[in-house]
C-alpha cells in the first residue's frame, strides 16, 4: 500500500467514516460556537446604552460595522487559502487561525474601544486561515472514496449547525443577562477546545502533508 494513501484513514472506521472526521466535527463545532456566539452579541453591545455597558451607537452605524466585519471574514478566506496552498500548508493554517481567533475573543472580552477593534481584526484573519482549510482536509481524506464524500460533509455540517445554535443561545444569554464580557469571554473559552481537538487530528494530517 502506498504510504501516503488515504486508505490509512479507514483502518479503524467509525460509522463507516474515519475517526478523524469526528475530530473535525468537534473542532468545527467549537469554532462555529465562538463565531456565531460573538456575532449574536456585537450589534446588541454596540447599540446598548452606556448605562448598561454598551457604546450607544445608532443601529445604522452598528450594522455598518457588523456588515464590514462579516464581509471581511469571508473575503479573508482567499488570503488564508493562498497561504495554506503556497506557503505554510493547511495544517499550520488551521493552527494559526485558531490561535488568532482565540486571541481575538480574549481581546473583545476586555471591552475597551481598542480591544474590541483589535479583536475584530484578529477574528477576521483567524477565520480566513481557519475556515477554508477545514473543508480542504475532508476533501483530501476522501479523495480516493468520492462515494462517501457527501455523507462526510453532511456529518461535518451537523457540527457547524450545532455550534452555531448553542453559540447564539449561550453567548447571547450571558451577554444580555450577566455581562457583555462574559458573553464575549465564553466564545473565547470554547476556542481553547480547538487546539485539543486539532491535536488529536495531527496523526491523520501527517499523512497528507
Amino acid at each position: 500500500m502506498n504510504q501516503n494513501s488515504t486508505d490509512q484513514f479507514f483502518k479503524s472506521p467509525v460509522l463507516g467514516h474515519p475517526a478523524g472526521l469526528f475530530v473535525l466535527f468537534f473542532t468545527e463545532m467549537w469554532e462555529r460556537f465562538s463565531f456565531y456566539g460573538m456575532r449574536s452579541l456585537l450589534i446588541l453591545f454596540l447599540t446598548t446604552s452606556a448605562v448598561d455597558g454598551g457604546w450607544e451607537w445608532t443601529r445604522e452605524n452598528a450594522s455598518a460595522l457588523f456588515g464590514s466585519y462579516v464581509g471581511l471574514v469571508y473575503l479573508s478566506t482567499m488570503l488564508g487559502g493562498y497561504f495554506a496552498d503556497k506557503i505554510i500548508g493547511f495544517r499550520w493554517a488551521i493552527v494559526l487561525g485558531a490561535t488568532l481567533m482565540t486571541l481575538g475573543h480574549a481581546s473583545m472580552a476586555i471591552e475597551t474601544h481598542f480591544s474590541i477593534y483589535l479583536g475584530l481584526v484578529l477574528l477576521v484573519f483567524g477565520n480566513g486561515f481557519f475556515k477554508p482549510n477545514m473543508t480542504s482536509i475532508i476533501s483530501e481524506m476522501y479523495k480516493d472514496r468520492p462515494e462517501k464524500k457527501d455523507g462526510a460533509y453532511t456529518l461535518f455540517y451537523m457540527g457547524v449547525n450545532a455550534g452555531a445554535f448553542f453559540g447564539i443561545l449561550l453567548c447571547g444569554y450571558l451577554g444580555e443577562k450577566v455581562g457583555w464580557s462574559y458573553g464575549f469571554g465564553l466564545a473565547g473559552i470554547f476556542m481553547f477546545f480547538e487546539p485539543c481537538s486539532f491535536g488529536c487530528l495531527k496523526t491523520f494530517l501527517a499523512i497528507l502533508v
